[in-house]
């Protein structure tokens, strides 16, 4: 059954990569009209009317991409820091600003932000990340999603909403998490099982069912939301659910912290917990799909993806 009947679209700036495709359909499902804006050209199904903008930056055509719509949901920043310092910085925060002076000139009644966890760090010690934890990024992208955040609010961005999700995964993952379900696959020994740490994740679904939540819920406007699945797992317990999944049992030996640390930093050793209950209570929201869930899928998708390379996958 269709969630809203408002005729104007809600604008997806990004919406052919990884979360975006995802959203786009996720939200036509629901009833919502959406204008999908791709850097290149991209197949969308009717009804979803699509536009080829190029790279974006602060001189692109905001205002004929946002005309008529009801929303703007900002997917297009970098997935990953580029050579380029400075310049990298600039160009995304002249290009938040550029959609949120847009918005507003455009009659936008919310604008949702897909921030990141590294906003606030890259680990956790004795207690999770919450929505209030202060800002301490510690990378390059953590600090540049920081610098968009901060342009969108203070050019004013109408409705501006905030998600900070840690690690996204799903059908379709690439990365960090795609490599390691290819290692895991090949029966690559992996240094470790003396882990002990915490992380939280979040199931590309749960991700795009709460973007949708948010476009419509009164209480969004002006938030700060965290997200993740239902479950946190340890570095080891993730690698063998994996395994378990695609018939390929995690081949785990232990190596010393520090020396992970050095070859890794702190992504594969340390914790990293999220506390999202100010996100459920806030907009009486639940994860749709558990962490097992998310998981069966992405690696059933993995297994048909690879051409039966994980014979054994009991999925």
């Amino acid at each position: 059954m269709p969630t809203t009947a408002d005729p104007r679209p809600v604008v997806i700036l990004g919406a052919a990569g990884f979360i975006g495709r995802a959203l786009v359909g996720h939200l036509v499902a629901q009833g919502f009209a959406v204008r999908a804006v791709t850097r290149t050209a991209a197949a969308f199904a009717p009804p979803v009317e699509a536009r080829i903008a190029g790279t974006l930056d602060r001189h692109s055509d905001w205002r004929g991409l946002l005309h008529g719509a009801r929303a703007v949901i900002h997917l297009a920043s970098r997935a990953h820091a580029p050579a380029g310092g400075d310049s990298w910085f600039a160009s995304e925060r002249d290009t938040a600003a550029a959609i949120a002076d847009a918005a507003m000139a455009a009659g936008i009644e919310r604008t949702i932000l897909l921030s990141s966890i590294k906003v606030l760090g890259e680990t956790t010690s004795d207690r999770p990340f919450a929505a209030t934890s202060p800002p301490a990024p510690r990378d390059a992208y953590g600090r540049a999603k920081l610098t968009i955040e901060t342009a969108m609010r203070e050019h004013g961005a109408p409705g501006l909403t905030v998600i900070r999700p840690p690690l996204v995964y799903g059908p379709g993952v690439k990365g960090n998490f795609r490599a390691l379900l290819r290692w895991i696959a090949r029966g690559v020994p992996l240094p470790l099982a003396a882990i002990r740490n915490r992380r939280a994740f979040v199931f590309r679904d749960n991700l795009t069912a709460l973007i949708a939540t948010a476009l419509n819920h009164s209480a969004a406007a002006g938030q700060v939301f965290l997200v993740r699945d239902d479950a946190e797992l340890s570095t080891p317990e993730l690698v063998r659910e994996i395994g378990r999944r695609i018939g390929a049992p995690a081949r785990l030996f232990p190596a010393p912290a520090w020396l992970l640390r050095a070859a890794t930093g702190e992504r594969l050793v340390g914790s990293l917990r999220v506390d999202d209950d100010a996100t459920r209570t806030r907009l009486g929201w639940r994860p749709p799909f558990s962490l097992a869930e998310g998981l069966d899928v992405t690696c059933r998708w993995f297994v048909d993806a690879e051409g039966g390379r994980a014979r054994g996958s009991r999925l």
